[in-house]
């Protein structure tokens, strides 16, 4: 599998998820409304969406939908955060669309084995990822 990295990354997501990661890379842009997306994706015209699901679901297939019927929007990729796998669910947005999945589940076993350096580098193009990594040394 072929990774790729990311300059422009739109994250919609609540507010409190993501103020340590837009305040230090400047190819992040975080959103915290539905009704904000579309305008956000005209504006900055982002590589990668992440659609946090436990937040918006009710949204999310509808903004992927209409994300993919769109020619404009084409090269851009969608990525759902979930909490934890769902074969109906995950069935679904693959085929309406989403590219690929980041499980809550997955990152806290990454923390655990202290690579969560390499899930972010690999999404975003960062040079360092300072602040994000917890301190080893503390229990989790």
């Amino acid at each position: 599998m072929t990774r790729n990295r990311f300059k422009k990354v739109l994250l919609v997501a609540p507010e409190v998820s993501s103020h340590q990661l837009t305040a230090e890379y400047s190819s992040v842009r975080h959103i915290d409304s539905v009704h904000q997306v579309f305008p956000s994706i005209y504006q900055l015209n982002p590589d990668l969406i992440v659609l946090d699901y436990n937040h918006f679901s009710k949204d999310v297939e509808k903004i992927v939908r209409r994300i993919r019927g769109n020619k404009f929007y084409s090269k851009i990729k969608i990525c759902c955060y979930k909490t934890k796998p769902h074969t109906k669910q995950d069935g679904l947005l693959t085929a309406i669309g989403v590219d690929f999945f980041i499980y809550q589940e997955e990152l806290v076993l990454d923390i655990k084995s202290k690579s969560i350096p390499n899930i972010f580098s690999s999404i975003f193009d960062i040079t360092h990822l300072a602040g994000l990594v917890p301190n080893p040394s503390t229990n989790l």
